[in-house]
């Protein structure tokens, strides 16, 4: 596995990236989180510079893979955004002792029938080679700062380190399963934080406080898209900040 560490003394947080992602992209939350532990990031399968490639992978393995980081971090609040949320509930539901909060961004539990065909021909027609991190930066707007951090040098340009295949097979499981009973499964606090423009099918993070088995904060988070760490930083910050402050005590 390839974790980063950002610093930070105490109880353990882990953050755990979206699909397309890796850990740096939350260079930008890691450093004001180092305030209230010890935080570290992994890079997931067919991620940065997981040295897992090739899929074959179900989410089970992914959850294994953090729960063998939080066996040497010891119990820890999970930060999980989209992909890594998902992650974040399943870890939480199969290993209560090694996880003592959630932090969930925009992801629903549910998607069956969602297949990843209608992105293709979207990430297809990216300009690849990338020409530089400029280019990258212009092409992809408002997000250009997280995309840089997902992509690599080669000798004829910048390129995506996932490999698109590998991010299909993923994302197509998501498709094929219902996440709901880990979900139930969850008893420690949740932090659920939902983008206004959400990417997810609607309700099912307003249905959370309902269905998980703890206490579940559900936040709204107007004019945020997708990312909303990104979008809407300050705000992500306060909630998360608070939500912290309530479960570890300060």
């Amino acid at each position: 596995m390839h974790i980063v560490e950002f610093g930070g003394e105490g109880p353990g947080i882990l953050l755990l990236h979206g699909l397309m992602g890796r850990a740096t992209t939350w260079w930008p939350v890691a450093k004001w989180l180092t305030a209230y532990g010890r935080v570290v990031g992994l890079d997931a399968r067919g991620h940065g510079r997981s040295p897992h490639r090739g899929g074959g992978w179900r989410t089970e393995d992914f959850v294994d893979d953090a729960a063998e980081v939080l066996r040497d971090l010891g119990p820890s609040t999970v930060i999980g955004h989209s992909m890594g949320g998902l992650h974040a509930w399943c870890l939480a539901a199969g290993h209560p002792d090694l996880v003592r909060a959630v932090v969930v961004e925009d992801i629903a539990p549910d998607q069956r029938g969602k297949t990843v065909d209608p992105w293709k021909s979207y990430f297809e027609s990216w300009p690849v080679p990338f020409r530089s991190l400029a280019h990258v930066r212009e092409f992809f707007g408002d997000l250009g700062d997280w995309f840089i951090e997902c992509v690599e040098e080669r000798e004829d340009g910048y390129h995506l380190i996932a490999d698109l295949e590998d991010l299909y097979e993923i994302a197509n499981e998501w498709g094929r399963r219902d996440y709901w009973p880990f979900v139930e499964r969850v008893r420690c606090p949740m932090l659920a934080v939902e983008a206004e423009h959400s990417a997810m099918p609607p309700g099912q993070m307003a249905e959370l406080p309902k269905r998980a088995g703890g206490v579940v904060h559900h936040l709204v988070v107007e004019g945020a898209g997708h990312v909303v760490h990104h979008d809407r930083p300050a705000v992500y910050r306060g909630a998360v900040e608070a939500f912290l402050s309530g479960v570890l005590g300060r």
